[in-house]
């Protein structure tokens, strides 16, 4: 039988505040954090803050999947509110093993129709689909063309993008050499990352941030250019200040509206460290974006 009424659920890298969720009906999984005084929930009983400061102060936290328990109750939830169909877009599974945990409790519900999908993105990648479809939700999109039309369209078509401000924490958590940290620090080297096939990779490296962030946009304009943009978002690691100046003064001029400045999840900033960036959607499809491409270094 076809759901009629339809329920989201994400997990808490999707980076939606407990206001957009609920103002949004979506249910939101919390991924773990694992501190030396203990483990948490990211967004339930510890927050961005928090996390920076034991960064700061030299913890390195842990994360982990969500317990099943948490997913169970997400799904038990679902029900009670009286959704018969639920649309789960998780992390990529080249991230997080969080995919393939909540697709193997749902094969277990007989009460909910459920389609769970790997967003084969990271952080607000993730977050900006699932606003739209909310969307489109709102709009009276139904079962079927969510399913088989909108949601795999998404996630062949959203891009995020993000550099960071010091190789530190990726040298912490083992994803470069302490060399080649020590060495990028030095020159001001400024890696752009993305997600290319579920999976952290770099797409240029550039002597500076202010070059990173050039380069972003860059891209965003070439990306955008033959057929427009259908919807944007900026994130941040740290401070909110240094990306809504960006925002607004570098990347609203360029798409023609100030765009949404929201934080990433603290899950993502153990492994990376303060960083800026944004994701977004164009109206055509863009084939072959990363096929064989190479990091470009762009000197000052």
């Amino acid at each position: 039988m076809t759901p009629q009424k339809i329920a989201l659920l994400t997990d808490s890298c999707a980076d939606l505040s407990p206001q957009l969720a609920a103002e949004n009906q979506v249910f939101v999984v919390p991924l773990r954090i694992l501190c030396k005084d203990g483990e948490y929930r990211d967004g339930v009983d510890i927050h961005a803050a928090d996390i920076y400061a034991r960064l700061r102060s030299g913890e390195l936290p842990q994360t982990s999947l969500p317990a099943a328990q948490d997913i169970s109750d997400a799904f038990d939830a679902i029900a009670a509110a009286g959704y018969d169909g639920v649309i789960a877009l998780m992390l990529s599974g080249g991230l997080s093993g969080t995919y393939n945990m909540v697709r193997l409790l749902a094969e277990e519900r007989r009460d909910l129709t459920i389609r769970v999908y790997d967003s084969v993105s990271g952080s607000l990648g993730t977050g900006m689909m699932i606003l739209q479809l909310a969307e489109e939700l709102r709009q009276g999109m139904d079962w079927q063309t969510l399913t088989e039309r909108r949601v795999p369209w998404l996630i062949q078509n959203t891009f995020p993008f993000f550099s960071v401000d010091t190789l530190e924490y990726l040298q912490k958590g083992g994803r470069i050499g302490k060399a080649a940290a020590l060495i990028g620090n030095m020159i001001s080297l400024t890696p752009v990352l993305t997600v290319n096939d579920g999976e952290a990779s770099t797409f240029s490296k550039c002597r500076t941030q202010k070059k990173a962030l050039a380069k972003m946009l860059q891209v965003l304009g070439e990306d955008t250019a033959p057929s427009g943009l259908k919807n944007l978002v900026v994130h941040y690691i740290g401070s909110k200040a240094p990306a809504m100046q960006w925002a607004e003064e570098k990347v609203a001029p360029l798409i023609g509206f100030i765009p949404r400045v929201v934080p990433a999840s603290p899950v993502i900033g153990v492994h990376v460290g303060p960083a800026m960036g944004i994701a977004y959607e164009c109206n055509a499809p863009i084939p072959n974006k990363f096929h064989n491409s190479e990091p470009e270094i762009i000197v000052c």
